[in-house]
């Protein structure tokens, strides 16, 4: 299920609500050194219990940096000392840093200025900016594309979630077909595994092919639906692994 959730004007309600709200939280932008952060619109997504995503919502970068996510929970900022030295190792190449005025250190120093109770957590050795997490559940990120994606799924053993065994299994196959030409079966498939609580989803890739998505409780019967659709579809099956490479590759 997913639905769209708009923040009220009150950003420090807002932050609370939905971590009150929701399991898992993210924003991402507004932590560089100028004064509106970096992208002007950064997204928020929320995750609800049920692990599924169920909306998103856009909030201007300077409404959700350190500062105002600080306020919302009641905390004062502190300098992160490991974040500084990690800071400090990433640009000790960079002579032209040597030479900033007392003005310019401040500015590239309030990118470890974090809520004092927070968690930092650093996802890989070589990128020393760090998630910053609050309440257990907001987790703040830069808002540069690729490595908010590199950091998303490095956050993934940090996160609460249920046991492998505990999880919905999913089966992806890969075909060069268009959607189009697939749509029909896939159709007919989900109509005929519905009562079974399998999720049937096709994500198209511009000029490549389309990834259908088999998704339900009872591994054996993905597995097989999995063979049936490559069969029906001219396509092949796909490991996450496979699909998270090929897909970066793009």
């Amino acid at each position: 299920m997913y639905a769209l959730s708009v923040l009220s004007p009150s950003r420090v309600e807002a932050a609370r609500r939905l971590v009150k709200t929701y399991d898992f939280v993210i924003t991402t932008g507004g932590i560089g050194p100028t004064h509106d952060g970096e992208p002007p619109l950064p997204p928020l997504f929320l995750r609800a219990s049920s692990h599924s995503l169920t909306g998103h919502a856009r909030v201007g970068a300077a409404d959700i940096t350190y500062q105002s996510l600080a306020a919302a929970f009641e905390q004062p900022l502190e300098h992160h000392a490991e974040t500084l030295r990690r800071m400090g190792e990433m640009i000790r190449h960079r002579t032209d840093l040597g030479k900033q005025t007392d003005d310019q250190r401040v500015a590239r120093e309030r990118m470890a200025l974090f809520p004092a109770r927070a968690e930092v957590l650093y996802i890989a050795s070589d990128i020393w900016v760090p998630v910053v997490r609050l309440e257990g559940k907001l987790c703040i990120f830069p808002g540069i594309p690729k490595l908010f994606q590199r950091m998303v799924d490095g956050l993934v053993p940090f996160l609460p979630l249920p046991p492998p065994s505990e999880r919905p299994y999913r089966q992806q196959v890969f075909t060069n077909l268009p959607e189009s030409s697939i749509a029909p079966y896939l159709t007919t498939l989900q109509a005929r595994v519905k009562d079974a609580g399998v999720r049937v989803g096709s994500y198209p890739l511009l000029a490549k092919g389309v990834y259908v998505s088999l998704i339900g409780r009872d591994q054996e019967r993905i597995q097989a639906l999995g063979e049936e659709v490559a069969r029906e579809i001219q396509g092949r099956l796909v490991s996450e692994e496979e699909a998270r490479k090929e897909k970066a590759a793009l």
